[in-house]
């Protein structure tokens, strides 16, 4: 059995969330639709519709002439198991003291390793990524340089990863907020399944604006493994929500824009205290005043 998936990009936001319902209205109807920022600061965006039909091209072309859009591509694309596809593609990660994989692979945990369960079919967020992977790094050296915390978020949290290491080494209070419900909804039932219930809050947040977080502040550890954009504009919230001498470990940042970031939080007297590159990303570690 085939699918369809037909793609295609175009600037700014609000057209291509706008061009995203409009799709949705086609028929033959997608099963799904999604609205992607591609090129960071570039406000260059991706709409697709996934089909079990081949979608009308006529009317493809007509919305993407209609919102400016570059013309849709459409692809075939077959049937596959995908959870055992990533199940094969998403081996194991190790991050110093910290072991996240997949309920298939759970023999493989080593002993004396901190488990982290994140299951196949949802992958985004599991520690393969080098944003994710180097925010785990940065967490674990700053263990083994004796830091403690006693009260961490995990802002833009996707599977909450991050948080559930930090409540493994027994952090009183974690939180993982998302912008997103289905990402807070995929955290709740990661939470579940590593067995810590009580020890992981998690809230929808458009970034620091729930309630929730407010009251929990001020943070001793901030993880925020988002975009540059996003990094840049809650920087003053950011500082505001740190402990003194508080640590805020930042990714979801190619190499070239590190630079950008620092700048910007510097201003904000959140300075850097250490660096890493994995590849074309990079994840860094600051500490405010």
């Amino acid at each position: 059995m085939l699918t369809y998936t037909a793609l295609t990009t175009l600037p700014g936001k609000s057209k291509a969330d706008a061009l995203g319902e409009a799709l949705e209205e086609l028929e033959p109807a997608p099963t799904g639709v999604g609205v992607f920022e591609v090129e960071d600061g570039k406000e260059i965006w991706e709409v697709g519709g996934y089909f079990l039909e081949a979608p009308d091209d006529i009317a493809l072309a007509l919305l993407s002439a209609a919102y400016d859009a570059n013309p849709f591509v459409v692809s075939e694309v077959p049937d596959q198991d995908w959870v055992a596809k990533v199940r094969r593609e998403l081996p194991p990660v190790e991050a110093g003291r910290f072991f996240v994989y997949g309920g298939h692979d759970a023999e493989l945990l080593p002993a004396g390793r901190i488990g982290l369960l994140i299951e196949a079919a949802m992958a985004f967020g599991t520690g393969h990524h080098g944003t994710t992977l180097g925010c785990l790094r940065a967490f674990d050296r700053l263990l083994d340089q004796g830091r403690k915390f006693e009260n961490v978020l995990d802002l833009g949290c996707g599977t909450a990863v991050l948080a559930m290491a930090a409540a493994r080494m027994d952090v009183a209070s974690v939180m993982a907020s998302d912008i997103d419900p289905v990402a807070v909804e995929v955290a709740s039932v990661n939470v579940v399944a590593n067995d810590l219930v009580g020890r992981v809050d998690c809230v929808e947040s458009i970034g620091f604006d729930a309630p929730a977080l407010a009251q929990a502040a001020p943070f001793d550890l901030i993880f925020a493994n988002i975009l540059k954009g996003p990094l840049i504009d809650l920087a003053p919230a950011m500082a505001a929500h740190l402990a003194p001498c508080g640590i805020a470990i930042l990714s979801g940042l190619l190499v070239e824009q590190a630079d950008d970031i620092v700048a910007v939080y510097k201003t904000q007297g959140v300075t850097l205290v250490e660096r890493e590159d994995l590849g074309e990303w990079t994840a860094l570690t600051l500490s405010s005043a």
